[in-house]
């Protein structure tokens, strides 16, 4: 019953707000401006997820080339490959595995390797899409992903996925909270909140609930756990 894309522009328009109050840019006087930003269609349903202070500048000072617009055409076609030749081809066998209805250990494992990077490439992909559209039009997205499943533990892996969205809660749920000046407990209890806000916006179920507080948790365990993590071998720790 939601309008597409909701979670999206709801934070963008969100970050509009919280920018100009923290004086991180200027109010946007042109109408026109302003909804070019909250409706940018290449980012509108999947993001990344666009700062105000990101583009600003760029809505009142972009402009186009040769070298922009076939920088944009390769990126676009990398996204597109993602998402065609990868994501949906992966997705088939997922869905497939998924239905089977009675799986191996073996089956098991192949179901959710393939359900892991089936959503990598969808999303990364997508993601890659909207950046090479952005750049026909004279702007530059942020990046979104970086390598994630090369991550060597959770905190590493919400460094690398999703990379707006891990930036927007740090910076308007993690740090008002308090983030990790207010003492180890309290430190904790912000990671837990943070992810459990993530939970939430990543859809409206218990499930989303509950995976978002299982981030939460693994985060807390690695904090609690200290440098004593880095000893296992690197391959352990992946």
């Amino acid at each position: 019953v939601m309008p597409i894309g909701i979670s999206f522009y709801t934070f963008q328009k969100m970050s509009y707000v919280i920018d100009v109050y923290r004086n991180d840019c200027k109010a946007q006087h042109s109408f026109t401006a302003f909804g070019t930003y909250v409706s940018l269609f290449p980012q509108l349903i999947a993001g990344p997820i666009v700062k105000y202070r990101d583009v600003a500048e760029q809505m009142e000072t972009r402009n186009t080339s040769v070298d922009k617009f076939s920088d944009g055409v390769c990126v676009f076609i990398v996204g597109l490959c993602k998402k065609v030749l990868l994501a949906n081809s992966i997705g088939i066998l997922w869905d497939t595995l998924y239905n089977s209805g009675n799986l191996s250990v073996l089956g098991a494992w192949l179901a959710v390797s393939a359900f892991t990077f089936q959503i990598y490439f969808d999303f990364s992909g997508y993601c890659d899409l909207a950046a090479g559209c952005a750049r026909l039009l004279g702007l530059r997205l942020p990046i979104n992903f970086d390598s994630p499943y090369r991550s060597l533990s959770v905190t590493e892996f919400w460094k690398r996925w999703h990379m707006t969205l891990t930036a927007f809660l740090r910076e308007n749920v993690y740090f008002p909270l308090g983030g990790s000046r207010k003492g180890r407990g309290r430190t904790y209890l912000n990671i837990l909140v943070v992810y459990l806000v993530s939970g939430i916006w990543h859809g409206a179920g218990w499930t989303f609930i509950l995976w978002g507080l299982l981030h939460g948790l693994a985060q807390v365990l690695e904090r609690l756990w200290g440098k004593r993590r880095d000893a296992l071998p690197r391959w352990v720790r992946w």
